[in-house]
């Protein structure tokens, strides 16, 4: 594994295990929410996000955690494994809101500078909707692009840790 996605439902501790993966694997981790928003939480134009995304996919080696359903095309092609979070929505929205609360007007580490965690009901909204309007999508383009890939789902929290007793000694 070299060049490694981690996708799947917000809140769902995709930037967490990236970044345990990353160090395991002695592989650099892309937040790609660190790239994607600008200060104050402006989010970057389209074209340019594309082209952003193309160029962190010339790397060697890497994990990219996020989802950014629109850049699946330039990313998927590019990765040998792919995470994906399929976690429970009620479950995923309880975390969400309790980092939400926890890091509170504080700029968490995978986060783009200027962009202090918050109270978002836009985003708990998205989360709630997710399973309904960003599930097809992802599915669809795993089907499209995940051929000869290595996927992997966790569908609950013990799955993802259960991953990492494999590098235990």
């Amino acid at each position: 594994m070299q060049k490694i996605l981690v996708i799947g439902i917000p809140g769902a501790g995709k930037s967490t295990f990236s970044i345990r993966l990353g160090q395991l694997l002695q592989l650099p981790v892309i937040h790609l929410d660190y790239h994607y928003w600008n200060p104050g939480w402006i989010e970057t134009d389209s074209d340019k996000w594309r082209e952003k995304v193309t160029a962190l996919v010339t790397g060697e080696k890497w994990i990219i955690d996020g989802n950014y359903g629109s850049t699946f095309d330039i990313r998927m092609p590019e990765c040998d494994s792919i995470f994906f979070f399929d976690f429970p929505t009620r479950l995923c929205l309880w975390r969400a809101l309790k980092r939400s609360t926890l890091h509170r007007k504080r700029v968490r580490p995978d986060m783009a500078p200027g962009c202090p965690e918050r109270i978002d009901f836009e985003f708990y909204k998205w989360i709630w909707n997710f399973r309904k309007d960003n599930r097809p999508h992802i599915f669809k383009m795993l089907e499209r692009y995940a051929a000869g890939k290595n996927v992997t789902t966790f569908r609950k929290p013990s799955e993802a840790a259960l991953f990492f007793e494999q590098f235990e000694p």
